[in-house]
């Protein structure tokens, strides 16, 4: 993974200081609230309705076993004992001490890691695809791409006040596990006719109240132009984004409200005059590249007999490696994946302990690294074939080895109510109650992959619009209730989900969610997915049973 150079640590520091001098001044009443306001939206500090909420860059996902570490005594020292994984590969902490957040902030320094534009109206962390570098369907490896994108947008003083906050996602597989199709900016490694490869550049996709699939901007881009492209992009953004109306604001509405053909002459227009002084040299490149080279596989790690005898001697065992594993492109390895779904638990809620305990696990068994998945997940990407069991063993006795990835408990929850000032409802407790009625791992295996995304409020932070069922809570006069959505999907062939109808009070979620299962259980065909299903019959079956008594 990437590591720091001297004018990489000495920015994030100067950083540290910096805000360590604004935080005084605010807290001695120097600066007013909203003075400081800006100032601490662009080091990720957000005022939540019980203490300030803390969010810390994970970029594209990658941590390392100290990175880890230092997380987790952050949580210990700083907060109350546990962080927060977020769709967007990030971290967040619920309970730092303003006047200790600089202090904080220190410590992660010391490993290189930072909270800088993780909120604000700037370009934020750029997220990506946590199976890169292994995955069989890979083009090529993103994330050179997306640290040479994380250096050029860090600071950049031409947006460092947009219109709204800015997101980029990049994949270089075939298969999109980034919800690339829903970032302001999405960019997909890509061959050309020439068997070369490039990238193909979409525009304007986004969540939030106004869900919108980005477009392609531009089919096929040469790796030199990669930066001075997404700059012509967020230039015309800059200058004919909407400053009037926070909610008419993002990117996705420009390129709606402009048309995709004149938005994209526009960017053609300004790449045109830009594009030969801020080349991407294959130099460049390729030192890149080298930051992000293969650790040492072993070639005989194919030849382990013991994975095969433990598979067929522990039905446990077996049901974890069919849903919590996943191939590798290297013969004898496999990725790993460690539930942050545990039903007991909050989802993508770690304490300190389990943090330090898979730092362990990742240096023993994964080269030191761990990724994060924007389904609020933990990977190891490369343990042998032949360690799965004990790593299986060791994840079950802290509680990240639930055989749920890709079900319907593998839930993405935002902190809802029970956290967020912004939120409608609350999400945490209705994911726990959901859970304890879908407690029957065989039942959830049955029904297969069924994603279930669920949000306290219209910002849309677990991307409820996309989810297979969407789950959205909303204030009836000063009660939660609940929106659902159906159809919704943020992988290839990209889909917002419609409103099943009516929202329902929160006595009644978890009911019409089994129903809804019920229902899709009844009508599917053999081997026929949940989208699939409704693709196929359309919302009047669901409607018909969860509506059956209104």
């Amino acid at each position: 993974m990437y590591q720091y150079n001297k004018q990489d640590q000495i920015l994030i520091e100067e950083r540290v200081n910096e805000f360590r001098g604004q935080t005084q001044r605010f807290l001695s009443g120097e600066l007013g609230p909203d003075q400081f306001r800006a100032l601490r939206l662009m080091n990720g500090l957000y005022v939540q309705t019980h203490a300030p909420m803390l969010r810390v860059a994970v970029p594209y996902g990658l941590l390392s076993s100290k990175q880890l570490r230092k997380l987790a005594s952050v949580a210990r020292d700083y907060d109350h004992g546990y962080c927060h994984f977020t769709t967007r590969q990030n971290v967040q902490y619920n309970w730092p001490e303003l006047s200790r957040v600089p202090d904080l902030l220190a410590e992660l320094a010391t490993v290189q890691m930072h909270a800088i534009q993780t909120s604000g109206n700037c370009l934020r962390n750029t997220s990506s695809d946590h199976l890169a570098g292994i995955c069989k369907d890979e083009i090529e490896d993103p994330r050179p791409y997306c640290e040479i994108i994380r250096q050029w947008t860090t600071l950049h003083p031409e947006f460092a006040f947009l219109p709204r906050k800015f997101k980029i996602a990049v994949s270089g597989a075939t298969h999109d596990r980034a919800a690339v199709q829903f970032h302001d900016i999405g960019v997909y490694l890509v061959k050309n006719e020439a068997g070369e490869i490039g990238f193909r550049i979409l525009a304007g996709g986004g969540l939030g109240r106004t869900p919108i699939i980005g477009q392609t901007v531009r089919p096929f881009l040469e790796k030199q132009h990669l930066l001075s492209y997404l700059e012509a992009i967020l230039r015309v953004y800059n200058l004919f984004g909407r400053r009037d109306n926070k909610y008419k604001a993002r990117i996705k509405i420009l390129v709606k409200e402009t048309g995709l053909e004149k938005f994209t002459a526009m960017v053609e227009k300004e790449w045109l005059r830009i594009k030969d002084e801020m080349l991407l040299t294959n130099e460049r490149i390729e030192e890149m590249k080298a930051q992000f080279a293969p650790p040492a596989y072993d070639s005989s790690a194919c030849n382990d007999s013991s994975f095969d005898t433990h598979l067929s001697a522990d039905a446990g065992f077996a049901k974890w490696v069919k849903y919590n594993t996943v191939e590798h492109k290297i013969a004898g390895y496999r990725g790993v994946y460690l539930s942050l779904k545990a039903p007991d638990s909050p989802p993508g809620d770690m304490t300190d302990k389990q943090l330090e305990a898979v730092a362990d696990l990742a240096d023993q068994y994964s080269f030191g690294e761990i990724r994060s998945t924007h389904r609020q997940n933990l990977v190891l990407a490369d343990v042998k074939q032949a360690d799965l069991f004990t790593v299986w063993q060791q994840l079950d006795a802290i509680k990240l080895a639930t055989p749920n990835i890709g079900t319907v408990t593998d839930m993405i929850c935002c902190p809802g109510l029970d956290f967020c000032s912004l939120a409608n409802a609350g999400s945490i407790g209705v994911a726990k109650e959901i859970n304890e009625a879908l407690d029957d791992l065989d039942y959830i295996h049955d029904i297969g992959d069924i994603k279930i995304n669920m949000s306290g409020c219209m910002n849309g932070c677990a991307h409820q619009s996309v989810g297979h069922i969407g789950i959205l809570g909303v204030d009836k006069h000063g009660e939660e209730w609940y929106q659902i959505t159906l159809g919704g999907s943020s992988e290839n062939e990209a889909a917002i989900g419609e409103r099943l109808g009516p929202s329902v009070p929160k006595d009644q979620i978890t009911a019409t969610i089994t129903t809804i299962l019920d229902v899709y259980v009844k009508q599917r065909l053999e081997d026929e997915t949940f989208l699939e299903t409704v693709k196929r019959v359309g919302l009047e079956p669901f409607k018909e049973r969860v509506y059956a008594n209104h």
